[in-house]
């Protein structure tokens, strides 16, 4: 059984009487690595900054290890914290840099230097101890303040959108780089992101916020596969809608392009001649020869989209339209614009989310 590490228990914050996270309840496992996914302003930086002591909640108590540290200064909770832009001290070289904390807590010399060498080893920067931040690129930067924050030995890591100021292939090596470090040290890591990929590929467990409410708590597959709000079916990666009308709700069938479909996931408040939403992402929809999926629908191609080892669709279908995703086969062009084309979706994959 996991051992509970981080309770967020009933937080509120306020901010000139906008209420920017609304009683969030959280609870963290001991070494797990999560992250606060959600557009600007949906609270999830708040959340980080009161975890870590640099904001107090109105109301609402941050229990680590069972002890409540609500009312602790930042540099009493043993808290590491990595932000967005790197606040490294621009007069002073990497090694020291690293070992700013060492020194403020009065760590001799002789073990500091070797803690130094111990973060620069783990971080893959040794031998760079002398340089200074200007002789460094973005990606070398952010390590160090990953560094700086790891070398007092936290019980636990914050990260505040650590990667959002590097170009895209430095994103996803760092991620990688911080995940491998976070598994290798076991430490409980909260991380805050707006980029759904970055969450999605190297956390244990997702938050979802919107407006400062918790809108679903689960690990990625759940979250991308079994999304509970339309939020997060429309927030985490993309989402078809298709509009539907109710044929039979007992029998579970709707109406869609002039075809009767039987939908499994209808609820069962649907009535008969209701409108209704099918949802499905765009890998569960695909060019079809009238076989392979139990609905198969008729379109044409609006747009053709190249985006390297996959080729996205639109696809009209008249009173709607589809994207979908096919791999990208060198000795398969895929359809033209214009071209005539069949789809298919398998009716399991397909979600009805309230209007």
């Amino acid at each position: 059984m996991a051992e509970e590490f981080l309770r967020i228990d009933k937080l509120v914050k306020t901010f000139g009487g906008n209420q920017v996270v609304k009683g969030v309840d959280l609870s963290f496992n001991k070494g797990e690595f999560v992250s606060l996914l959600g557009p600007s302003g949906c609270g999830k930086t708040t959340i980080l900054r009161m975890i870590a002591g640099f904001e107090r909640p109105d109301s609402g108590r941050i229990l680590v290890e069972g002890k409540d540290i609500s009312g602790l200064a930042p540099n009493q909770r043993k808290i590491g914290m990595v932000f967005q832009a790197y606040a490294l001290f621009p007069n002073m070289n990497v090694a020291d840099n690293i070992g700013f904390g060492l020194k403020i807590a009065g760590m001799p010399k002789p073990q500091r230097e070797a803690r130094i060498e111990e973060m620069l080893q783990l971080i893959g920067l040794s031998g760079y101890g002398k340089r200074y931040p200007f002789e460094l690129s973005g990606g070398q930067q952010q390590r160090v303040a990953l560094a700086r924050a790891l070398a007092p030995s936290p019980r636990m890591l914050l990260l505040d959108e650590p990667l959002s100021a590097l170009d895209a292939k430095i994103r996803v090596s760092l991620r990688e780089q911080i995940r491998q470090i976070q598994r290798e040290l076991g430490i409980t890591t909260v991380f805050v992101t707006h980029d759904q990929e970055e969450a999605l590929s190297i956390s244990d467990r997702i938050v979802v916020l919107n407006t400062g409410n918790v809108e679903q708590f689960g690990q990625p597959f759940e979250i991308y596969n079994r999304p509970q709000t339309r939020f997060v079916a429309t927030f985490v990666g993309t989402l078809n809608t298709l509009n539907a009308t109710v044929a039979d709700a007992g029998a579970k069938t709707v109406t869609l392009g002039g075809t009767t479909v039987t939908i499994p996931a209808l609820p069962a408040s649907a009535r008969n001649g209701e409108a209704v939403a099918l949802t499905m992402r765009p890998e569960a929809v695909s060019l079809a020869n009238g076989a392979t999926r139990d609905i198969v629908l008729d379109g044409k191609v609006a747009e053709v989209s190249f985006l390297g080892s996959v080729i996205r669709l639109k696809v009209d279908l008249g009173d709607n339209a589809v994207n979908l995703d096919t791999f990208n086969d060198q000795r398969t062009p895929p359809p033209a614009h214009g071209a005539p084309v069949r789809i298919g979706i398998a009716s399991s994959d397909v979600l009805v989310l309230e209007r």
